[in-house]
């Protein structure tokens, strides 16, 4: 089952438990029912938060100080990002994410997505990255919680059919949490891959202690000093490496594994791991890495 299937389905699920709850126990008429249900999915979806951000507080690395209203606006922003994503976006991925609109191009940008998601992520990268001129293709690597090579096997695939589809002769590659381990893997792979760009959001380049409590193979290849980060440390890298680091980041812990040797390491103070998926600032560097790469390609 793919990701934004499972998400749709736990959510459906979830939603008729609350309700029958509400209704059945609680004596709530079913408009009332309904709407408890609701309230009580964000209640959850709150309180895997509030436990998220205290593991990373916990586990945390030396970073800027953000004052009360910078914390609160951080924290906020990524709740609302997190149900952006986890409720609004993967689920209903179909009616969100049209597939690519891949025309003639001397050059694609691919975004890789992070672990437990898919392309649907993308959706505000990607209509501000074609409005600025970009041909730009996703993929979804599945399934979620297969080995990162494996995975890298899904990104090399979805390369050729993009390579053929718009003739490209280069690709670069933007990857967000796992998804920059997931590239980096396709490069060690393929060293002679015609990849000048490769830039990531927040991964976990030495690791994430949040990644012991993650379920599948990938998740125990997240964890700090892995065999697989070991090995994958002695993989090549683009002419251009950029890692956008997240310095309070809440999945990523200690925030400081984000660093990786022989990449640009560019720090993000007061946004959150999934924000950065909505975030002007990190879009801005981007959009700047690609211009040092290769202009735009305009109709």
């Amino acid at each position: 089952m793919t990701m934004p299937a499972l998400l749709f389905a736990l959510i459906a699920l979830e939603l008729l438990i609350w309700t029958t709850v509400g209704h059945g126990v609680l004596g709530h008429a079913w408009p009332a029912a309904f709407a408890f249900a609701l309230a009580a999915v964000l209640a959850v979806r709150a309180l895997q938060q509030t436990f998220i951000w205290g593991f990373s507080r916990a586990h945390a690395s030396a970073a800027p100080r953000l004052g009360a209203w910078g914390w609160l606006t951080m924290l906020l922003t990524e709740f609302a990002a997190y149900l952006a994503c986890f409720v609004v976006l993967l689920p209903l991925e179909g009616l969100w994410m049209r597939p690519d609109r891949l025309r003639p191009a001397r050059r694609v940008v691919l975004l890789v997505h992070g672990y437990g998601c898919s392309r649907g992520v993308w959706w505000w990268w990607r209509r501000r990255l074609e409005a600025a001129g970009h041909v730009v293709a996703t993929v979804s690597l599945d399934p979620p919680w297969a080995d990162i090579d494996a995975l890298a096997g899904v990104l090399s695939a979805r390369i050729r059919e993009v390579s053929a589809a718009t003739g490209a002769e280069e690709v670069l590659l933007i990857g967000h949490s796992m998804g920059g381990l997931v590239s980096r893997a396709y490069l060690k792979d393929n060293p002679d891959a015609r990849v000048p760009l490769l830039m990531t959001l927040a991964t976990p380049h030495r690791g994430s202690a949040l990644a012991r409590l993650g379920m599948g193979r990938n998740a125990r290849q997240m964890e700090p000093a892995s065999p697989f980060l070991a090995a994958l440390a002695k993989g090549p890298l683009p002419p251009h490496a950029v890692s956008l680091r997240a310095t309070h980041d809440d999945f990523v812990c200690p925030q400081d594994g984000q660093k990786l040797p022989g990449m640009q390491d560019v720090p993000l103070a007061g946004v959150g791991h999934l924000a950065l998926l909505f975030s002007g600032r990190a879009l801005a560097h981007a959009c700047a890495s690609l211009a040092a790469t290769h202009p735009p390609e305009r109709n």
